[in-house]
C-alpha cells in the first residue's frame, strides 16, 4: 500500500496537495462493501499554519451552510439527539464520543486540564473508537484518535482516521478538527501550531473519479483565488449568518 506524506503552508494547500498525491499514486482496488472500485493510499498531510489564509478550499461537497452545520455537529453536538432515538438511530456522534465518552468522560476537558497540569505532557489524548460498539456497528467511527502537544509555545494537533473519503469528507473533517484545536488553544491561551491529519485509507470511490479529475484540473490550472476562499471576512460571516437557519432545521428534525 502506497504511503504518502505531503505538507502545505495552510489547510487548503495541504488538502490540495493530498488530493494531487491521491490522483497520482493512489492504487485502484476493489471495495466490496460498496460494490465499486476505489482509488486508495495511506496519507499523512500537515498544515504548517492551519488558520493561515486562504484557509477554505472550494473543492468540497457543499458550501458555507454545510461547513457551518458540520462544525456545529462536531463542536456543539446539535445532532446528538439522533443517537439511539429510533430504529434508524445513529450509534454515535464525534461530539458525544469527545465530550461524553462512555456516558461519563468529557475528553475535551480532560485534554485542557492535562495540558494545564503539565504543558509538556504526551497524555493529552482523545479516543473516539469504542470497542464495545464499533466492531459490531455497520458504520463504525472513521475518526479514531486525537492528540494535542504543546511544543515551542504552540499547540499542535495530530489526528488519526482509519478511513477517509478524500473527495467528499476530508476537508470538512479537517476544518472541524482544526476548530477543536483552536478551542483548546484558546482555553490554554496559546497560538496554534501544526495540524497533522493521518488517514490509513485515504480514498476516492469510483462514483467520484470524475469529481476527483475536476478537482485536480482546478488545482493545476486555476489561480489560487478560484479554488479557495479566505475564511476571515465574508465567508465566516456567511457561515455565522447560516446558524439561525441551521438551528431551525435541527429543531424541525428533532420534533
Amino acid at each position: 500500500m502506497y504511503e504518502a506524506f505531503v505538507k502545505g503552508k495552510n489547510l487548503s494547500e495541504a488538502y490540495h496537495n493530498a488530493l494531487m498525491e491521491l490522483d497520482k499514486n493512489g492504487e485502484v482496488t476493489t471495495c466490496n462493501a460498496y460494490n465499486q472500485l476505489q482509488k486508495e493510499l495511506a496519507m499523512t498531510f500537515i498544515a504548517d499554519d492551519p488558520l493561515a489564509e486562504p484557509m477554505v478550499s472550494r473543492l468540497i461537497i457543499g458550501g458555507f451552510y454545510e461547513l457551518q452545520q458540520y462544525i456545529m455537529e462536531v463542536l456543539d453536538g446539535i445532532l446528538d439527539f439522533k443517537i439511539g432515538a429510533s430504529e434508524n438511530a445513529w450509534e454515535y456522534t464525534y461530539h458525544d464520543r469527545i465530550t461524553n465518552y462512555g456516558g461519563e468522560l468529557n475528553q475535551l476537558q480532560f485534554v485542557i486540564d492535562e495540558l494545564k497540569r503539565s504543558p509538556d505532557s504526551r497524555r493529552a489524548v482523545i479516543d473516539i473508537r469504542d470497542n464495545k460498539v464499533d466492531p459490531f456497528n455497520s458504520h463504525p467511527a472513521c475518526l479514531q484518535h486525537m492528540q494535542f502537544l504543546i511544543r515551542g509555545g504552540k499547540l499542535h494537533m495530530k489526528v488519526l482516521m482509519r478511513s477517509n473519503d478524500g473527495v467528499e469528507a476530508t476537508f470538512m473533517n479537517a476544518f472541524a478538527f482544526v476548530m477543536i484545536q483552536k478551542k483548546v488553544a484558546d482555553a490554554l491561551d496559546l497560538p496554534i501550531g501544526t495540524y497533522t491529519h493521518r488517514a490509513n485509507s485515504f480514498h476516492c470511490y469510483e462514483k467520484d473519479f470524475g469529481l476527483l479529475d475536476q478537482y485536480i484540473t482546478g488545482i493545476k490550472t486555476k489561480p489560487i483565488d478560484e479554488i479557495t476562499y479566505e475564511y476571515n471576512g465574508f465567508f465566516q460571516d456567511l457561515m455565522k449568518e447560516a446558524i439561525p437557519n441551521i438551528e431551525k432545521a435541527v429543531k424541525v428534525l428533532r420534533n
